[in-house]
């Protein structure tokens, strides 16, 4: 005996007639069919006898066109499915309808499994025999099922408004079902109440593209439209990510900005107090002692340190080399003024000289200020120091580290506020519509 596996029988689809027009009808689901509609005049046939008894004969003259003709074969999950029934179902809310597709699939072997249409967002689900449980939250409901908390979404009445193809149960244009949806994207936990039983599925979203190559379908799929209830946000989870992602390079910057700290020589060079009397006739001008600048060309931070109260000063400074000439010019203000308890302007400035090279140097100062009578004379002090570590260039690096993650929470908020206003719990002022 050949130990060789055996494929699965072929199993092929019976045909009968419809009564009411005469048009052949194929039941691809065998004797799971409950429910047969005509392709032609669309009524609803009893699978279950040998005559197909009507049971509903369709009178709108509206007729959908299934964008995945019935007949249709494709592999999902690794399963081949074949598409035998196809419904459309509506919501009314605030005057406005919803409409959205279904389409039943079904596999010998595997059963029955759905898929489901909304402007362009697709579903693929599969019924359920467990029952989720309930979880205690603040807000929205929530329930548990197979470890995974899903968050209410919506509870509408479903319609059916139009059938075609075969079911496994007693469909009619017209029946209702309560409807739930829960959500943990890409997944979604639905319910269907109707008077007779309650019936659990569970759907992942799937993209059009997705779809139409497991179907082989030559056209293009519809477009998706707005934002789907459990549609997978395309930043989802990278906004804690990047979040993460900016501590650790901010404690990399911080560690080099401290390296290179350690590697300045921040050296005072020159200290001194001075004075300065406005209104007098004496030089306000004068040069300090010289200063011996050493090591490579690095920056020089100068200084100034006023008692000013209620009263300003500039200062005209000039870096001077005594060798060469070559001077850096530059000037200061400073003012401080004080009142009733509050402040305004600094008493202290200073200012950082670039890359200035080794020498003997000397500074130019020029102190000026306002002379009007009682103007109380100003002390000072200037001070320089050589190779002063800067840390303008990791502010401004910590600051644009900040743009990828504050842009990736925005992008990630913004998708969530739109997603949940077409939900039940939409936020104060938003409009929300339904799925």
């Amino acid at each position: 005996m050949s130990s060789a596996s055996v494929s699965p029988p072929i199993v092929k689809p019976r045909s009968l007639s419809c009564p009411n027009c005469g048009a052949p009808i194929e039941l691809r689901g065998f004797a799971h069919t409950l429910n047969a509609v005509c392709p032609n005049c669309l009524s609803v046939l009893d699978a279950t006898s040998p005559e197909l008894q009507i049971l509903q004969k369709y009178h709108s003259k509206h007729r959908a066109n299934p964008a995945i003709p019935l007949g249709t074969k494709g592999t999902l999950a690794g399963v081949q499915y074949q598409v035998i029934g196809f419904q459309v179902r509506e919501v009314h809310v605030d005057g406005d309808t919803f409409s959205w597709d279904e389409y039943l699939l079904f596999n010998p072997y595997k059963g029955f499994r759905y898929l489901s249409a909304y402007q362009g967002h697709w579903n693929f689900i599969k019924p359920l025999s467990a029952l989720p449980i309930e979880v205690r939250s603040i807000g929205k409901p929530s329930v548990q099922m197979l470890g995974r908390n899903y968050v209410g979404f919506d509870t509408v009445t479903a319609k059916t408004s139009f059938v075609l193809g075969e079911f496994p149960w007693q469909v009619r244009v017209g029946d209702s079902a309560l409807v739930q949806d829960y959500i943990a994207p890409p997944y979604m936990l639905s319910s269907e109440s109707t008077n007779e039983e309650v019936t659990w599925s569970l759907g992942e979203y799937i993209t059009g593209d997705q779809l139409w190559k497991a179907f082989q379908l030559s056209d293009k799929p519809p477009g998706a439209a707005g934002i789907f209830a459990n549609q997978p946000s395309p930043v989802q989870g990278k906004a804690g990510s990047a979040w993460r992602t900016w501590l650790w390079l901010n404690v990399a910057l911080a560690t080099i900005a401290f390296v290179f700290s350690l590697f300045s020589a921040n050296r005072n060079v020159f200290d001194n107090s001075y004075v300065f009397v406005p209104g007098t006739k004496a030089e306000a001008s004068f040069v300090t002692p010289t200063i011996e600048l050493t090591g490579r060309p690095s920056n020089v931070e100068v200084a100034v340190h006023t008692d000013l109260i209620n009263n300003w000063a500039y200062f005209n400074f000039a870096l001077i080399n005594d060798e060469t000439g070559q001077a850096f010019d530059f000037g200061r203000e400073v003012s401080y003024y004080r009142e009733d308890g509050e402040t305004e302007g600094k008493q202290n400035d200073s200012v950082i000289i670039p890359r200035v090279p080794s020498g003997r140097y000397y500074l130019r100062v020029e102190p000026e200020m306002d002379t009007k009578p009682g103007t109380a004379i100003m002390r000072y002090d200037l001070s320089l120091r050589r190779d002063v570590p800067r840390y303008t260039f990791f502010w401004i690096a910590a600051l644009l580290l900040l743009i990828p993650p504050i842009v990736t929470s925005i992008r990630s908020a913004s998708f969530e506020a739109a997603r949940w206003r077409e939900s039940d719990y939409a936020p104060a002022g938003s409009s929300g519509g339904d799925d």
